[in-house]
């Protein structure tokens, strides 16, 4: 099953070597790994995609959570979240065929940054399936090189309100109309 985990990581050198060792250690292959600055400039956020069934992954997390420099982790499997990729495609297009692959990258909201006269470049964010579906459609017009930055997540808003509440300690609720409690036998 494909999970998407989320690192909250100390920025410090050494991290992502101890991170991808960790599940390298474990024999898992990571699909993706990004790592990137959060709005705090002591923190960075890990995000990783691997393919693992969920009691394995769930000893990975929990071994993750004990580097010392990680600071919170997060599986996303279950929860409402969104997640993006983005992708810079080279396509080999002639003038005779611009105007097809501006209308398939219109269709999926891509944005054409650079043309030449071979060829041009495309800019697609969205998630993995949606880019593999657009390299599959431009790749018969000759995608000349293909860079992808890999997958971001973050919760939904409403799933972020769930968990702050879930975080919150719960205070006993006192009422002066409650009747007597339940006595407890003498010990």
């Amino acid at each position: 099953m494909r999970h998407v985990i989320s690192a909250l990581v100390i920025n410090e050198p050494g991290v992502l070597a101890n991170v991808a060792g960790m599940f390298a250690a474990r024999g898992f292959n990571i699909d993706s790994l990004v790592v990137g600055r959060t709005e705090n400039p002591e923190f960075s956020r890990m995000t990783v995609v691997v393919d693992a069934d969920d009691n394995t992954l769930e000893q990975v997390r929990k071994q993750l959570a004990k580097l010392v420099p990680v600071v919170k982790v997060r599986d996303f499997a279950g929860t409402a979240y969104i997640e993006r990729d983005m992708a810079l495609i080279t396509v080999g297009a002639g003038p005779d065929k611009r105007s097809e692959v501006i209308e398939i990258v219109n269709l999926f909201r891509g944005k054409i940054v650079d043309v030449a006269k071979a060829g041009m470049v495309v800019e697609h964010a969205g998630t993995e399936q949606k880019i593999e579906a657009l390299i599959e459609l431009l790749a018969p017009y000759g995608i000349k090189e293909l860079a992808r930055t890999g997958v971001i997540a973050m919760s939904r808003g409403t799933q972020v309100a769930k968990e702050e509440a879930a975080d919150k300690p719960k205070q006993r609720k006192r009422s002066l109309d409650a009747g007597p409690g339940v006595a407890l036998p003498p010990s």
